[in-house]
């Protein structure tokens, strides 16, 4: 049994009796007002030819050894080196194994030197569940850049919640990974880059000329720490002490599949929670599939949810960049300082993301 497994045995047997499975340890009722101080932040080290990526489904399972297979083909194919985790093709029920093996798998690529970096394989639902599990104190003293999105939300908004650590929200390892994806990450993880993301031009042209996808909700410009990511996954963990503080933060958003009265009821409880209050500016990117069938014209679109919410805010918020639930996805860093502009629906990154 390695040391890991005994740590984690150990830290069970502290809870008091929890149940074996996916069955979460107990704990303290927290108030709905709990905030986790900023961190200072700490960069992970820049990917280079030949490293070693770690892969873990700390969330929703692998279907199989096949598609395990072609993960590893697609990470050969950006020069890594894959290792996936030890219990990567477990299944309980919608999980990836149970909740101590999720943990103890992203838990050892932590404490393996030889792994340069983490990656998700997917997302799915899974991460929050993982992470009173998790020994924060060992990741930020072996801080490695982490990859994924969607329900891996969880996981970059305590690590900046609790390592000041940065990661990386882009692609899983089982994305399809297109060339502008790809190249997105590989400017961020392996070159250090700083770019500026602008939100594309439209397909359409008309009398006004070739517009764009941009709609600004309030202009002007912001700087801030950026942090977010799915929605579904932000608003859920409102009143943990795993949501970092957003005083001064730029704040970006993205989902998909949910209907727009969903998205205005978790927009509204980042509202009531005080949290546009505190950022210094809003990104919305995309909401993939975001329409409810049976909304009819009486219903409200997802643009007209967004523009309700964001115009009386006192800061800048715009929506369009290619962040969320889409093939060509940007990769953007959590933690890292960044300008936008929300009339020219930019956003620059203002130092690396890596060491």
């Amino acid at each position: 049994m390695s040391n890991m497994t005994m740590t984690r045995r150990a830290a069970m047997a502290g809870f008091g009796a929890v149940a074996a499975g996916s069955v979460l340890p107990v704990l303290p009722a927290l108030s709905a007002q709990v905030r986790s101080p900023a961190r200072k932040l700490v960069k992970p080290p820049r990917l280079k030819e030949g490293d070693v990526l770690g892969l873990v489904a700390p969330a929703g399972f692998v279907g199989d050894r096949f598609g395990l297979d072609q993960i590893m083909a697609t990470v050969r194919a950006m020069g890594l080196e894959p290792r996936p985790a030890l219990h990567m093709l477990q299944r309980e029920g919608y999980l990836a194994g149970s909740d101590w093996t999720r943990a103890d798998d992203l838990m050892a690529m932590f404490a393996d030197d030889k792994v340069r970096a983490v990656m998700a394989v997917r997302g799915g639902w899974g991460c929050a569940r993982i992470l009173p599990l998790l020994d924060f104190d060992r990741i930020a003293a072996n801080p490695k850049l982490f990859v994924g999105f969607s329900d891996n939300t969880a996981l970059h908004l305590a690590f900046a919640a609790r390592t000041g650590v940065a990661s990386i929200h882009g692609p899983n390892a089982s994305a399809s990974w297109p060339p502008a994806a790809w190249a997105s990450f590989h400017a961020l993880a392996f070159e250090g880059a700083t770019p500026t993301w602008q939100v594309p031009e439209g397909a359409g042209v008309n009398l006004s000329g070739r517009g764009k996808d941009l709609r600004t909700f309030r202009g002007g410009k912001a700087r801030g720490r950026l942090l977010g990511g799915n929605l579904s996954v932000l608003s859920a963990l409102v009143g943990t002490p795993y949501l970092p503080d957003f005083t001064g933060a730029v704040l970006f958003i993205e989902d998909t599949n949910e209907s727009e009265y969903r998205i205005d009821r978790m927009l509204t409880q980042l509202a009531l929670a005080g949290i546009f209050d505190r950022v210094a500016g809003v990104v919305f990117g995309q909401c993939t599939g975001c329409q409810n069938p049976d909304g009819g014209y009486s219903n409200f679109t997802i643009y007209e949810v967004l523009d309700r919410q964001f115009s009386g805010l006192r800061v800048p918020a715009f929506q369009g960049l290619q962040i969320g639930h889409i093939a060509s996805q940007l990769s953007v860093p959590v933690g890292l300082p960044v300008e936008i502009d929300a009339d020219a629906g930019t956003m620059r990154l203002l130092e690396a993301a890596v060491a």
